[in-house]
This record gives structure tokens, sequence and C-alpha cells, in this order.
């Protein structure tokens, strides 16, 4: 069940604690608490039902001709209008539960099949892109973000809802017309900054583009992007925004490993916020279909709303420099490179890298069955489809990228010529050289990775890592324990408490590590004190990350209707860098049981 609110709740003090919401029934909240300089500004903000959306996408761009949500192929448009459909359409709860009854399928082990419609998250940091001064929408607005934020058929005036037409190459191979097969877009909104940002729902019901699936989505992976696409943002990693959860109070069926085990599972929708979710797959598409008008006209679109210091760029040049569309592949190519190298350094693996999930913007898109690194094993990916090959393991994510890249590039030979091709995979390896060895630097503590003696030094940590099985967030963050005038003694100490000593080989090639490590650092003395040193290097080496099991704690918690760990690690990871009292549970490694299918590796069924 899920908790009544508390005579005090409000959604400062307690955004992700579900509230219950009636359909067509505004449930009163307790009004906030707020001192006078509060309440002034309150009444100057302008309440997220009366934001004024607008959709250029859909104004600039052609459209498909019909506005059925039938599963087809879609030709000469960039998008389909669709509108969410409420989730009680699709609501297999009665359905399964005969089944149930009767022996045929089961509910998913200690969860509650459906979860009560409700608002279970919402991001104050995200919100605040949309005007809202404090990041908290008024009380009496809560029915009208369900309706509108859960998918239940409401919109916001100027909302026009459309889903997106895009290709892409999935593990390698050309898979055609993929598309928003459960992302729906309602529109952008322009804030004071003069900046723009989209709203789109995932999990928000069919689109023609849906293929053999429903369109939904379910609690669990839907709490997983929620907290990722935060944590990530937190991170200092570009990616898409979170701005809420909804509870859609619907039964979803899903067969989580493809095992013909199909359970039903609590349904949800999240609102992702980007200022664009425009990937590399809409231009190959385009290509792919010798559409050379629906290429010309997407980047167009592109770089005059999100590249328009490109517009004063000739299309082309006799010279053979870079034109506007050259120079726009390569600021693409050159945003992702950057991308990567911070998942690098922070131990995420993306799990499912085709082409349709990188973003032209450079963004961290489509949380799938992602993870981070606990042990350092560079092999390690999260997906259970991945495991036979590991294309997308951690260590060849740059790589992925890069190849990527280079079928986008292909894919805009018409408008930018091939000559510019191995120029803009030139420029990807020095702009992603160049951000991962400034990273490391600050990582390690050092002023810069100065020659190859630096490289070799940080390759060598990540191999002792890897050796000794040391945890891959733990050790990077204990490492500004070291200072110049460390002992040996010191040192010895430090690899002990972090487990590091495991054997013989082990002893000595830390050691000898940290020997040229302290070496290392009094290279650079003078060049900045030891407390700027430790400050750079904490503000690089994050303390607390999304750990798998740390999320799962959180799903087995929702499913059950408590929304309390939910809550707690989004607060924690809004300050990923800075040590918080009380929250030392949140670093220890993973015990034993999250090695299991579900937690350390997942599945693409969401």
């Amino acid at each position: 069940m899920i908790p009544a609110p508390s005579p005090h709740f409000s959604l400062r003090t307690a955004f992700a604690i579900a509230i219950p919401v009636a359909r067509r029934q505004v449930i009163p909240v307790p009004r906030r608490r707020l001192t006078m300089s509060a309440a002034a500004s309150q009444s100057k903000t302008v309440g997220i039902r009366r934001l004024n959306f607008v959709s250029s996408f859909t104004e600039q761009l052609p459209g498909d001709i019909r506005s059925d949500q039938e599963t087809r192929q879609v030709f000469n448009a960039a998008y389909s209008k669709v509108s969410p459909t409420n989730p009680a359409v699709d609501d297999l709860s009665s359905v399964w539960k005969k089944a149930v009854e009767e022996g045929h399928v089961r509910v998913r082990q200690g969860g509650d099949p459906v979860i009560k419609r409700a608002l279970i998250a919402w991001s104050p940091s995200c919100a605040k892109l949309f005007d809202l001064d404090d990041g908290y929408p008024a009380d009496d607005e809560k029915e009208s973000i369900v309706e509108v934020l859960g998918g239940f058929g409401s919109l916001w005036p100027g909302m026009k809802p459309y889903a997106m037409c895009y290709g892409g190459h999935q593990f390698g191979t050309w898979a055609g017309q993929l598309g928003d097969g459960r992302a729906i877009s309602l529109g952008e909104f322009v804030n004071k900054n003069q900046e723009r940002w989209e709203i789109q729902l995932k999990g928000a019901g069919k689109t023609p583009y849906s293929r053999f699936a429903d369109g939904r989505a379910v609690l669990r992976s839907s709490i997983r992007e929620f907290l990722c696409s935060e944590a990530m943002h937190h991170l200092g990693v570009p990616t898409t925004r979170a701005l809420s959860l909804v509870g859609t109070g619907a039964g979803v069926v899903r067969d989580m490993f493809y095992t013909g085990d199909p359970q039903l599972e609590p349904g949800a929708v999240v609102a992702r916020v980007a200022p664009s979710f425009l990937r590399l797959g809409n231009f190959q598409l385009a290509t792919y279909r010798s559409d050379d008008e629906l290429l010309q006209q997407t980047a167009d679109y592109a770089i005059k709303n999100h590249f328009p210091h490109l517009m004063d760029l000739p299309t082309h040049t006799e010279d053979g420099s870079p034109g506007r569309y050259a120079a726009f592949v390569k600021e693409v190519a050159r945003r992702n490179a950057e991308m990567v190298a911070k998942w690098q350094a922070v131990g995420f693996v993306h799990g499912v890298m085709n082409t349709d999930n990188l973003s032209i913007l450079g963004l961290t898109i489509d949380y799938g069955p992602y993870g981070f690194l606990d042990d350092y094993d560079p092999n390690y990916t999260p997906n259970t489809t991945d495991l036979p090959g590991r294309r997308y393991k951690y260590e060849a994510q740059p790589s992925i990228t890069k190849w990527n890249i280079s079928q986008f590039a292909k894919s805009m030979v018409k408008l930018c010529g091939d000559g510019h091709v191995q120029e803009v995979l030139n420029d990807y390896e020095s702009s992603y050289q160049a951000s991962y060895n400034a990273i490391m630097a600050n990582k390690l503590g050092l002023a810069k990775l100065s020659n190859e003696q630096d490289r070799i030094l940080l390759a060598d940590f990540l191999d002792n890592m890897k050796q000794s099985k040391a945890d891959f967030t733990n050790a990077w963050r204990a490492l500004s324990q070291i200072s110049m005038e460390s002992t040996p003694a010191e040192c010895e100490r430090w690899c002990a408490q972090l487990s590091l000593l495991s054997n013989d080989a082990s002893s000595k090639a830390w050691t000898s590590w940290m020997t040229r490590y302290v070496a290392r650092l009094r290279q650079d003395d003078g060049i900045r004190s030891q407390e700027q040193r430790v400050q750079t290097m904490n503000a690089t080496n994050p303390v607390y990350i999304l750990r798998n099991y740390l999320v799962q704690i959180a799903i087995d918690k929702a499913e059950k209707g408590d929304f309390s760990e939910v809550q707690l690690l989004y607060t924690l990871l809004m300050k990923p860098y800075e040590e918080q009292e009380g929250m030392e549970r949140f670093t220890n490694k993973p015990p034993e049981w999250a090695s299991r299918p579900g937690v350390c590796v997942n599945s693409c069924s969401s």
C-alpha cells in the first residue's frame, strides 16, 4: 500500500513519495509553509501548466500524411503525429489476474503488479529549466502534472505530440526504420534564458514505430532511467534529463529475459527533457532511402535550431575547406567524443550503443540496460544481449562511438562531400584523446599528462586495479589521500584499506606504482598546492555513483509501494562529489546477490 501524505507533506520535502491521484479528481494537499520572501516569489512564478509550448520540429519539417497509430513504414516524413493513449486502454491487470488464477502465468515475486496512479518522483533541478524558480510546482498542479506527464491524454497550451521517424545500425547491422516506438514528444518550451527544452514521454503508448511492442514501459526500467538521467547530469556528463516519473496504475506484461516467462509488472512513464532528441539515425534513414530532400531539411533544421553559430558558413566552399554541413558533422563528432570520454572517466557503460541511440548533441540518451563499473573490468557489459560478443563493453565504447560517427559521416556525404569523412574521424580521435587525457590528469592529480611516461603511469594504475579487482570508484576517490610526502608505509596502508594486496604479485605491483606516483607528484611541486590538487581530484573522482545493486534495492521497494529509496538515491546523487554524513553504505561494494541477472546485467526488456 502507498502511505497517505503526512500532515506536513509537501512536494518540496518529499517529492518522491507517491501521491495517489484519482482520475479527474484533485486531491488537496496541505500548503507548503512559506516565508514572506518565498510567498512573494511564489506569486511571481509561472505554474508549469500555464507554460506555453511550441513545436519547431513539426513546424519546420515534413510529417506523415497519416495520423493513426497503426504500425507501418513511414516515408518522406521526419515524424508522425500521435497522441499519448490512456494507460487504462492497455491495462492487462484483469486479464492477467485470470491467467494467474488458472496457473498459466505468474506475477513477479514480491512485487505489486499494479502501483496506484501517482506522481512517484519529481526533479526540482530539471524543473528549473522550465522557469519554476525553486523547482517545485504549485500543489494544485499535481493533478495536471499526472494527467499530462503520465500520458493520460491531457496537454498543456501549444503542445503538439509526435513520434520521430529514424533508422539505425543495431549491433553493427543496418536495421532499417526504427523510430520512437514508445516515446512521444509533446513540445518545446523556450525559457527566460532563451534555452529550448523539449519534453518527451517514454512509455505513453503505441506509435507507428512500435513494431510488435505495446509502447509501454514498466516501473523498474523507468526508475532506472529517471535516476540515471539525473545522476549523470550531476556527475557532469552530458545527458538527457528526467523531469518526472508517474505510475500509471496499469499493468504491463514483460518477459524480462526472453525466456518464455512473461510476468505482469506495474507500468510507468518518464518525462524526458533535452534541447532535442535528434539522433544519428534520423540522417541515416533519409540517406538509406535516397531521400535527399528530407536529409537536407533535417540537417538545415538541426543547424538552424541547435548549431546556429554555423549558419554564417557557406553550404559549400570552393577551396575544400569545411562548409556548413561538414562543420556540422565535425561538431557532432566532437561532442560525442567528449561525452564518451566522460563516460570512461566515471565508469559508465551504456550497453546499447546503436547508432539510433547516439544524440547529435552529444548527450547520453536512452538509458536501457546500462551499468557502472564496480570492480574494474574493462570487458564489462551490462546488456545480456551483448554478452556473446561484448561489442558494447566498457573499453570498446570510444571505438564504437567512432564507428557510429563514421556511419553518420557517410550518411552526410551528399551534403558535405566524401572528402571530409576521414577528416571527421581524425577530428573525433583527437577530440577524444584531448578530453580523456585532460580528465585523467585531473583524476590522477597531475597538471597534465605530459609525456609517454605519464600515459604509462595511468595505464599501469588501471591494470593494477584490474588485476586486484579494485573498486573503480573507491580507488580513484581514495587516491587523493596520497601526497608527495607519503612514505612507503603510508602507501601500503592505502592499498590495504582498499583490499588491493591479495597476493605477492599484486603487492609488488602496487608498491612499484606508488613509488613512481609519489615521484611524479613531486615533479608538479610548485605548480599548485597540495590543497588545490586534492580539490581538483575530489571534483573529478565521485564518492557516489548509481551502483546497479543500489538502484535494484530502490526498485524492489518501489514495486511494493515504498518509494523512499528512490527519493534517497535522487537526493544523494545530486551531490556525487561531496561526502555526505550517514551515507557511507552507498560506497560499499556490491553484495553477492548483486551478481544475479537483473542486477549486474539487464536485458532490453523494459
